[in-house]
């Protein structure tokens, strides 16, 4: 089957009912993205399917046909690491760093909807779960990101 995953098709060989997650791991060799819970609770899996972030363990090959999929390896470009990516490292955000990639991925979503996030905004939208426990971190780091792509406006 076709897919298009981070603005190239690709071919895939895969069942319908295997988990996007696996697709990209197993077969494109796209490891950014992680295993976490496999049940849709902890989001380490998170991608962007049509521009929504989706917990990619439990998403089927067959519903993301037709759909765009963009994984953390493509939130930076020509090189240059995305706004969110250098915030993540000027906060000083990833402890152990496993569930950055998702985090990252549920935080540019946000972004790419609410480009002035409130910190309601962001406790609504990161449903991720960190054992480090850097959730303030985290809020910094998005507002952080969120002026940079505004421009450094308020």
């Amino acid at each position: 089957m076709q897919l298009s995953i981070n603005g190239k098709t690709v071919e895939v060989d895969a069942a319908p009912d295997m988990p996007v997650l696996w697709m990209l791991r197993d077969l494109l060799n796209l490891t950014g993205t992680k295993y976490g819970c496999g049940m849709a609770l902890c989001g380490a899996c998170t991608v962007h399917l049509d521009g929504q972030p989706v917990r990619s363990c439990v998403v089927p090959v067959s519903a993301a046909q037709g759909k765009a999929i963009k994984t953390i390896e493509s939130l930076g470009a020509n090189g240059r690491l995305h706004a969110l990516q250098q915030a993540w490292i000027d906060e000083q955000v990833p402890q152990c760093g496993y569930c950055q990639s998702g985090m990252l991925m549920a935080a540019a979503a946000l972004l790419e909807h609410k480009p002035r996030p409130s910190d309601a905004d962001i406790d609504a939208a990161m449903t991720n779960l960190c054992r480090c426990g850097s959730y303030q971190r985290v809020r910094s780091a998005i507002h952080r990101a969120a002026l940079e792509l505004r421009g450094g406006s308020a």
